[in-house]
């Protein structure tokens, strides 16, 4: 695959180009200093060279070496709108083929640029690389693929998920599939349920403009989170390439279905009221500047889910992630099944055993059943724990790498896209139609009151007599 030359960035005078993509880039290029690369970016605001150079200089931060020095002796900006045929052609005449284009930009306008771009034709070797949501439901998902490759071939296409960057995915795969202890009863003879959690101390922070439109369902669950759920789910990949990685996670989520297909009982929202957080005061989301509260968006998604395979049939996957919440999580956690005796003479209770493997720092805690200390007849409760190496780069630095390498193991394919969101529409109708109410919770709260959190977040499966 021919490397691309120039990295041009779209929407480069916005938040996730100044704050994650730039300092990302930097940090890339000083970990990989035989890098040669162009940066070229584009954004409706005008900005001269010099402030452009200082922008790019200030994001960079410590970034150092040879590759980082000729970047900057040759970075461009070009103000233009990249939605109409005459400021496109403007940005990428200022580009040296081939060209990796980075829509650091707004879905509908990221769309719209895709479709001059597709009527102008892209040049040899261009590669695009997409921010999530890729559409807004199923329809509008198949309509952006079948533009996208218009313009280039699926294998150049890089729908960004920057929550699993390659060491956590790694991480996770090392966990499963490198451990005979944990490989042989990472199945539902073993397993009661799986959660999988993403709580924020977060509120809205600006993001009125988009997170009004999506909510917590749309913004993690129906993209991060199911991410993560294939791979704790999915079957041994032949190996980790990107074709091998991507079909056994489209495999799983091709299985993964609502828990019973009855939405009404296996989901639940929530949106919060104001409340503090760690001393700071926050509204309630309805008063948040840009919210319109007749949208009815939630801060807080539940949903349980099932896949419907041999080796997980039965058991429950908790998605939850939720905004403005007391305590920040951000983990798989894998409860298996108790014990089926404790002999007589051991005193003192025997739960079942839990895994957490922690998110963003990555780190992994077993809580095991141990005699002692002092007295050896009396069962307590222990955690073991190791840390996860973080890695040489952040995530958008993975990704980063992985757009300029034409390596897409870490992106979404087109029809895995297209299959998260026939998970969650019906969801997404039950609560359209109203047929689950709206819960509240103060800010800085685990969420609703009867809602219960920790390890029993989620709902009782279906079928259990609960």
């Amino acid at each position: 695959m021919t490397t691309p030359a120039t990295l041009l960035v779209l929407g480069a005078s916005g938040d996730l180009a100044s704050r994650l993509l730039l300092p990302a880039l930097g940090q890339l290029l000083t970990v990989e200093p035989h890098r040669h690369l162009r940066l070229v970016g584009s954004g409706t605001e005008e900005t001269g060279e010099a402030a452009w150079l200082q922008r790019v200089r200030t994001a960079f931060g410590p970034a150092h070496g040879k590759a980082v020095d000729a970047l900057l002796a040759d970075t461009r900006y070009v103000a233009a709108d990249v939605t109409t045929r005459d400021g496109l052609r403007r940005v990428l005449d200022a580009c040296t083929p081939p060209v990796a284009i980075y829509f650091a930009l707004p879905p509908a306008i990221t769309q719209a640029a895709c479709g001059v771009l597709a009527d102008m034709g892209a040049g040899e070797g261009t590669v695009l690389a997409l921010e999530k949501p890729f559409g807004s439901d199923v329809r509008s998902a198949h309509e952006l693929n079948a533009l996208l490759g218009r313009i280039v071939g699926e294998d150049r296409v890089h729908r960004v998920d920057h929550f699993l960057g390659r060491t956590t995915v790694l991480n996770l795969l090392g966990v499963r599939f490198a451990n005979r202890v944990f490989e042989p009863v990472w199945s539902n003879t073993h397993i009661e349920r799986v959660d999988i959690v993403y709580d924020e101390v977060l509120g809205l922070e600006d993001r009125a403009r988009y997170y009004d439109h999506a909510g917590a369902l749309v913004d993690m669950i129906q993209s991060h989170l199911l991410q993560v759920l294939a791979l704790v789910a999915m079957e041994a990949p032949a190996s980790i390439d990107e074709t091998d990685l991507r079909s056994a996670k489209a495999t799983v989520l091709r299985a993964t279905r609502v828990w019973g297909d009855d939405p009404s009982r296996s989901s639940r929202r929530a949106r919060y009221t104001a409340g503090s957080i760690e001393g700071r005061a926050l509204p309630a989301y309805v008063d948040e500047d840009g919210v319109d509260a007749a949208r009815d968006t939630e801060t807080l998604a539940e949903v349980v889910l099932e896949v419907g395979t041999w080796r997980w049939a039965g058991v429950p996957f908790t998605l939850r992630s939720g905004k403005a919440l007391g305590r920040r999580r951000r983990e798989v956690m894998v409860t298996f099944r108790p014990a089926p005796r404790v002999p007589d003479g051991l005193e003192g209770a025997a739960p079942p055993n839990v895994l957490h493997i922690a998110l963003a720092p990555d780190c992994l805690s077993l809580e095991v059943n141990m005699n002692g200390p002092g007295d050896p007849d009396l069962l307590n409760r222990e955690v073991l724990t190791a840390d996860f190496d973080p890695g040489r780069l952040e995530a958008y630095g993975e990704v980063l790498r992985g757009v300029l390498d034409g390596d897409a193991s870490l992106s979404i394919r087109g029809d895995t896209a297209e299959r998260c969101w026939q998970v969650v529409e019906p969801v997404l109708a039950a609560w359209r139609e109203g047929r689950l109410p709206l819960e509240e919770y103060p800010a800085g709260s685990d969420g609703p009151p009867d809602w219960r959190t920790g390890r029993d977040v989620g709902l009782v499966p279906l079928g259990s007599g609960g």
